[in-house]
């Protein structure tokens, strides 16, 4: 059995005890490629960090106690300079460092790292990125029982998660009378306000005629449906607004 020379060789009864000398290298240092992949993962640390915004929360305590930055300086043993930087995000702080910060303003640590999303939500969704689609789900499939589609419509607001409300541009094509009416209904309120032609709103046995202009809000729990009702589609904005809870 092969032993290697820093174990323990027995011969002739007595014990022996062979050490070997062996350079142990710097791998980092040796090696470019390790060195790169160091620097890359500090980058994505710090870019995963500053979407927390901590300087940003670090200078809203400040201001909010109405402290300057040399009494903050005095207080926690930091440089005003460096507080500075970490407020403008140009230093990445350590978790010492926070933590002086945050006895100082008598706060857990986890002040800085909770709820990373907590600036206000506001997306954009260009005319090119939309939703289309025709007669969609059973539960808003076509008006009616035909070939050609009751409505086609549009997702306004498609790219933001967890809405409070679902908005739409939808287009109705001229009913044919003799066609049935598909009604549907879910839970919340419906906002339905007509750009242009006139659509006809099925509701409790009603039929109301809305033109250009006109708008209408209602339970959408209570079963509706929609027709066009002029030669040129009828186009309009429909919001649907979850229950409140």
């Amino acid at each position: 059995m092969h032993q290697s020379s820093s174990e323990t060789e027995l011969a002739n009864g007595a014990t022996k005890t062979v050490f070997s000398a062996t350079k142990i290298e710097d791998p980092i240092a040796n090696n470019t490629e390790d060195s790169k992949s160091i620097e890359s993962g500090d980058e994505n640390i710090r870019r995963l960090l500053s979407e927390y915004e901590i300087g940003r929360k670090l200078r809203q305590l400040r201001l909010k106690k109405k402290i300057a930055l040399t009494d903050l300086g005095r207080q926690t043993g930091l440089s005003a300079s460096m507080l500075s930087q970490l407020e403008n995000g140009k230093l990445v702080p350590t978790l010492p460092t926070l933590a002086r910060i945050a006895m100082v303003f008598e706060i857990g640590l986890d002040h800085f790292f909770t709820d990373k999303r907590e600036r206000r939500l506001f997306s954009v969704v260009r005319a090119e990125e939309r939703l289309g689609a025709s007669d969609p789900a059973p539960v808003l499939r076509g008006l009616f029982n035909s070939p050609v589609p009751g409505y086609v419509f549009e997702v306004l607001a498609s790219s933001v998660p967890q809405k409070n409300m679902s908005a739409y541009l939808a287009e109705f094509p001229l009913a044919e009378e003799q066609l049935e009416r598909l009604e549907h209904s879910h839970e919340g309120s419906e906002f339905i306000h007509v750009l242009a032609g006139i659509l006809a709103i099925h509701y409790q046995a009603e039929q109301h005629l809305l033109r250009a202009g006109d708008s209408v809000y209602f339970d959408a729990s209570e079963a509706h449906s929609y027709s066009g009702h002029s030669e040129t589609p009828a186009k309009a904005i429909i919001v649907t607004i979850p229950p409140r809870l």
